[in-house]
């Protein structure tokens, strides 16, 4: 992978170049949101998609349909995506502090290039968990349970890569909590589809993050961290993603069928049609992919906030009619 050779005022490597952290944020302020990526949005995205699917799925299969609450929960879930995937990337940021400094595309991040020290990442951290908190707060006592239970996974993914293989699947793991929270926000339970939804997020973690992976495989090699990428290699990695693909398309439709099979058929044949957008997005991504190209890889990474949208969008339609 080519490295930026000047980066100007502290930008990171691998965030787009004019994003709005680097342009429009005070000098004092920018650090602190990159290392809480705010220059990089689409982690953000990534978190909160699983929330609009458990959300729009839960209203879907309430016959009451939605409610006034339901608006605080989809903004209040998005506040909460963004600063808690901040403080979650501020903790992986701090843990691999030593790694990142190793790796081209992450040397640039601001605890490797000393834009911020370890005590101050700590700090910003727990400022970041603390707004969550007060947020997840206002939800029902079960999404609460829920959302403090997440801080677990959360707090175990950077760990991962360093004694297991398959570090996306601790990611997925945690990434699609929102799917349960979102559900349990609206219904005051957990059942399920919640639950299946989850484990379609999973697999579509799998699916995307592999891609991701495969930009740093040499790196990762050199300083012995592991992914999926370089389990599976160049040769393997399109089998293995097919696989992910049918999983999730698989999961995802036994999560709409077990939610909205005994009500209207209209919820039901809008959220299935919404399953097969999704899939034919991912099976789009893979036609195009191409291991051997960061570059390919990055944007085929970045385009699953638009596949996720998509499902989120066919079951905001199906909660609504």
């Amino acid at each position: 992978m080519s490295e930026r050779t000047e980066l100007p005022e502290g930008q990171v490597a691998d965030a787009a170049t004019g994003n709005w952290v680097d342009r429009y944020a005070p000098a004092p302020t920018r650090p602190y949101l990159r290392l809480s990526r705010a220059d990089r949005p689409i982690g953000t995205w990534l978190l909160l998609i699983p929330c609009f699917w458990g959300l729009a799925l839960a209203m879907a299969a309430d016959p009451a349909g939605p409610v006034w609450f339901d608006l605080w929960v989809v903004l209040g879930c998005t506040l909460g995506a963004f600063v808690m995937r901040g403080a979650g990337c501020t903790w992986n940021d701090y843990t691999d502090r030593a790694f990142d400094a190793q790796v081209a595309r992450t040397r640039s991040r601001p605890l490797p290039s000393g834009q911020v020290s370890p005590r101050q990442a700590l700090i910003w951290m727990g400022a970041q968990i603390a707004l969550g908190a007060v947020i997840l707060l206002t939800f029902p006592p079960m999404a609460i349970g829920l959302g403090v239970m997440a801080l677990l996974p959360v707090a175990v993914y950077p760990f991962a890569k360093r004694f297991t293989w398959w570090p996306q699947a601790f990611l997925g793991i945690a990434f699609n909590w929102g799917a349960l929270i979102g559900w349990a926000a609206h219904s005051g339970n957990l059942d399920w589809p919640a639950v299946l939804l989850w484990a379609a997020g999973l697999t579509w973690t799998l699916f995307y993050d592999t891609i991701y992976a495969h930009q740093d495989k040499e790196d990762d090699a050199m300083i012995g961290v592991k992914s999926t990428a370089r389990l599976f290699g160049d040769a393997e990695t399109p089998r293995w993603m097919r696989r992910f693909l049918i999983a999730t398309v698989v999961l995802a439709a036994m999560a709409v069928i077990r939610a909205l099979v005994e009500g209207p058929v209209l919820p039901l044949a809008l959220s299935l049609a919404g399953v097969y957008a999704f899939g034919w997005h991912l099976r789009w991504q893979l036609a195009r992919l191409d291991t051997t190209n960061t570059e390919n890889c990055l944007t085929l990474f970045r385009s699953n906030r638009d596949a996720g949208l998509l499902f989120a969008l066919f079951l905001a339609g199906a909660a609504m009619v």
